[in-house]
């Protein structure tokens, strides 16, 4: 498995190409992933690094080991590491290039072209079969009483129960979603900055999680 970085969406903007074309682009803060753990496979049973992402604040210092817990505070302490507020492990087959401290940026991403991006989906609340399933409605005359519901579900006396997995309204989004083979328009070093081309799930703000790309 490649190495996962995390990152903060932060809206799109557009690119100009050699020829003139707009690239929309999607523009990902990476502020520093730190090591914050090694495992390998003496010890653990496999291979993996562990990372840290944004540091953890607070208005009064004397508040921060009861908002992070004991016992992350002495995982962090004894990486002597500063609190991160999120962690992400990624498994791979060579943990030698790495030590405990280490920052890793979207440098890592130089020469890559294509990647992976995972995030939570916008979050719509409950919706109902029209807008979730592509159900067309009923007659929009007033008279119908039949607009978005979503019809008939139940059986007769006979098998007289509703067949498990049937179509009907749910809660719509806020779920994990992985954009895959996304192109990577431009890499900041400087501003810690990726940006790549089209959009990827969530709303802007939100934590999304980068690798290179698994299937190209």
């Amino acid at each position: 498995m490649a190495l996962t970085l995390m990152g903060e969406k932060k809206g799109m903007t557009q690119l100009f190409d050699e020829n003139g074309n707009v690239i929309p682009v999607t523009v990902i803060h990476c502020e520093p992933n730190v090591v914050t753990q090694i495992k390998t496979l003496e010890i653990d049973g496999y291979n993996a690094i562990q990372l840290g992402y944004e540091k953890a604040k607070t208005k009064d210092p004397r508040t921060k080991e009861r908002r992070i817990g004991k016992p992350l505070m002495g995982h962090f302490k004894k990486a002597s590491v500063e609190p991160r507020k999120h962690m992400c492990e990624s498994r791979l087959d060579n943990v030698e290039d790495f030590t405990i401290c280490q920052e890793v940026t979207v440098d890592l991403f130089s020469g890559v072209k294509y990647v992976d991006v995972t995030g939570v989906s916008k979050g719509k609340g409950c919706q109902g079969v029209i807008k979730v399933h592509g159900f067309s409605g009923g007659p929009a005359s007033h008279g119908s009483g039949f607009h978005r519901s979503g019809g008939s579900t139940g059986m007769r006396s006979t098998p007289g129960w509703v067949f498990p997995g049937t179509k009907k309204a749910k809660r719509l989004g806020n779920e994990s979603v992985t954009m895959q083979n996304l192109e990577v328009a431009r890499i900041d070093v400087e501003n810690n900055l990726l940006l790549i081309k089209g959009s990827i799930p969530g709303p802007t703000g939100r934590k999304v999680y980068i690798q290179r790309a698994v299937k190209k």
